[in-house]
């Protein structure tokens, strides 16, 4: 019988820590650094969906603000109160809350860190391949395309 290689379960803030802080091009990476990410569906050797524990520390933001065409996105607050900003406008959440975002909606949406404390939360997000993300008000698109994701300004010249 084979062995599992991935473990049974793990105290979530025990697993490690993401070493890629983000693979967006530079220009853009500096500004999701105060992020920090868990992937414990990773962990868990999970295909079909990803799950992260994130924390974002104070003036810090999840990601910028993006909307999937394929992917469905949720995220759950375990701690902090953090801000969704969307394109419906700002919400202020607090633990316990969660939001859903699906795919096709073009509701763009990230979280931004605007207290003193860390923000704590899960996000769930499904692997749908094909995907393609926009970033409104971002001269910046990407695309994925054989499970790699590719960056690309607005009219498609490569970053």
């Amino acid at each position: 019988m084979e062995q599992p290689t991935h473990p049974l379960a793990v105290v979530a803030e025990d697993a490690p820590l993401n070493t890629v802080r983000s693979i967006l091009p530079a220009a853009f990476a500096a500004r999701v650094q105060g992020r920090e990410k868990r992937r414990l569906g990773a962990l868990f050797g999970l295909e079909n969906f990803g799950v992260n524990l994130t924390r974002i520390v104070p003036g810090g933001m999840s990601s910028i603000r993006h909307a999937h065409t394929k992917q469905d996105e949720f995220i759950y607050v375990l701690a902090g109160h953090p801000t969704l900003q969307t394109t419906d406008g700002a919400v202020q959440l607090a633990p316990g809350m969660c939001a859903g975002f699906k795919a096709g909606s073009g509701r763009a949406h990230h979280l931004v860190n605007e207290t003193d404390t860390d923000v704590l939360y899960l996000e769930v997000g499904d692997r749908t391949p094909g995907d393609e993300v926009t970033y409104p008000g971002e001269d910046l698109k990407v695309t994925q395309v054989n499970g790699a994701w590719v960056f690309t300004h607005e009219d498609g010249t490569p970053y």
